[in-house]
């Protein structure tokens, strides 16, 4: 066995004779092994601080976020009338300019409607000549009652001078029947003395008598006249047969009923006259409707205005704004396209019955594009209207960089405008960083060549190192619209207009 060992023993000896001297060493290193270490981590630090800076000072000029997405107007295309769906012209994707037809209904039952309008606008225009003739006859009626009315005072007037005349008559005869009264006395005397004929006291008998009966006829012809004026035959308080009232000409009977019938018929061409008024008085308010005073023109303006004429004009109106509606809704059985865009969600097939205002389809805009995107609250303090933004897109990655600008901010966080919101007040608030939409408008946006759709994801970088643009520009709210503060400016001045002294 010790043989066995003793090899060993001894050739292990033998291998190491350096082992009587010391203990055993190491290999050697590498002394170029530091130096590449450095190498290498001097370029890792370079590559760090070659990309890193300038993503750090980007950072600190631009406000991002991943949670925006594309957005566009809808429109909802829907018809104005009911009826049956005669033809569709489009299909979903297609693209369809403003004022393309889309949609046909069956005209046939509105040509109905049509038709039966346009009998009563003629119907309608037909009646209105006729009440024209009708007002044409009253006013000449109206015109014969006017000089009814001044005949009826110059009769008044002339039975007043008749009056006077047989006054004077009267007069005269009296002094004829006291010459009579007078002779006939002087012959009467001779008579019985014998010293006159009786041819001669017989001849002043009879013009005693003539004068008598004379002045008795003039006498009733007075009393006649006056009664017929509407006086007592024999005036009181021994006032002379003469005296009549200062305005018997107004006040008569006959002169009244005449000013009756004028303002009756005056009335049916619309003018209205108190009974109150003299005929006077109701002449001169008359002309007055003409500065010139010409009847003329007052009866042809009086014409235009006739209640009648007014009636009739306002049925033929109203049948020619029934006539323009049955039109309309003609012109609405094609339904067209509000917008430029792209048909969506189509829901109608020929044969349909739809009624006004159903939703028919969708039209989306390929123009009016923009972004919406979600900050967060935290990022909104220097954001502001009018700061350029570069916008990327998903779909083409680094193929093209779309340019845009901060046109506005959303009055409300996405919690608070949505359909249900959170409510704080119950005690389970849990504070969490809320988002703001912020809607960003595409600049120089063609959607031929580069089209974006709706619910693209995107990529805002909104640039804060460059001055804000546009209208609004450096602001947080949005500037009023012009008219709007034309209107305020307006309503301001009417206001101050109002309370100044």
């Amino acid at each position: 066995m010790e043989d066995e060992k003793s090899p060993t023993v001894s050739g292990t000896r033998e291998s190491g004779p350096s082992d009587r001297s010391g203990p055993a060493t190491s290999p050697p290193r590498s002394h170029y092994r530091p130096f590449f270490k450095r190498v290498i981590l001097l370029l890792v630090l370079a590559v760090a601080l070659w990309f890193g800076v300038p993503r750090i000072i980007e950072a600190t000029r631009t406000v991002s976020t991943d949670d925006a997405y594309v957005n566009s107007h809808v429109t909802f295309v829907a018809p104005r009338v009911s009826g049956q769906v005669a033809k569709v012209l489009v299909e979903d994707n297609n693209r369809v300019h403003k004022g393309d037809l889309l949609v046909q209904l069956d005209p046939e039952p509105f040509d109905v409607q049509v038709h039966i309008a346009q009998a009563a606008v003629d119907a309608a225009r037909a009646n209105l000549v006729a009440r024209r003739a009708d007002v044409r006859g009253i006013e000449a009626h109206a015109r014969s009652l006017r000089f009814g009315l001044q005949r009826a005072i110059e009769d008044v007037n002339n039975q007043v001078a008749e009056l006077k005349s047989k006054a004077a008559t009267l007069a005269a005869r009296n002094a004829t029947l006291v010459n009579a009264q007078n002779q006939y006395d002087r012959v009467s005397a001779l008579y019985k003395t014998h010293e006159a004929a009786k041819q001669e006291f017989d001849d002043r008998v009879e013009a005693l008598h003539v004068a008598q009966a004379q002045v008795d006829e003039t006498l009733e012809q007075v009393h006649q006249i006056r009664v017929s004026l509407g006086l007592l035959p024999q005036p009181e308080d021994g006032e002379a047969l003469t005296t009549v009232p200062p305005d018997i000409d107004q006040t008569f009977s006959a002169v009244r009923e005449a000013q009756a019938n004028l303002i009756q018929a005056a009335a049916q061409l619309g003018v209205s006259d108190s009974f109150d008024k003299t005929p006077k008085e109701m002449l001169a308010d008359f002309y007055k409707r003409d500065p010139k005073g010409d009847i003329n023109n007052i009866f042809a303006a009086l014409l235009e205005n006739a209640p009648e004429i007014r009636q009739a004009e306002a049925a033929l109106a109203e049948a020619q704004r029934k006539l323009d509606q049955a039109q309309l809704d003609r012109r609405y059985c094609g339904v067209i396209s509000a917008i430029d865009g792209v048909v969506t969600r189509r829901s109608v097939n020929p044969g349909n019955n739809v009624v006004a205002g159903q939703s028919l389809m969708a039209v989306r805009s390929l123009n009016e594009i923009w972004v919406d995107a979600n900050f967060k609250e935290t990022q909104l303090a220097r954001l502001r209207i009018g700061q350029p933004v570069d916008i990327e897109v998903d779909m083409y990655g680094s193929k093209h960089a779309f340019k845009g600008r901060v046109s506005g901010f959303t009055m409300g966080t996405g919690s608070t405008l949505a359909l249900l919101p959170a409510e704080n007040a119950t005690g389970n608030f849990v504070k969490v960083v809320q988002r703001l939409p912020v809607r960003i408008d595409l600049l120089d946006y063609d959607p031929e060549k580069w089209p974006l759709f709706v619910g693209l994801s995107v990529t805002p970088v909104v640039r804060l190192d460059q001055e804000p643009t546009g209208k609004g520009a450096g602001h947080v709210l949005q500037p009023f619209l012009t008219q709007v503060a034309a209107a305020s400016g307006a309503a301001s001045n009417k206001s101050s207009v109002g309370v100044h002294p």
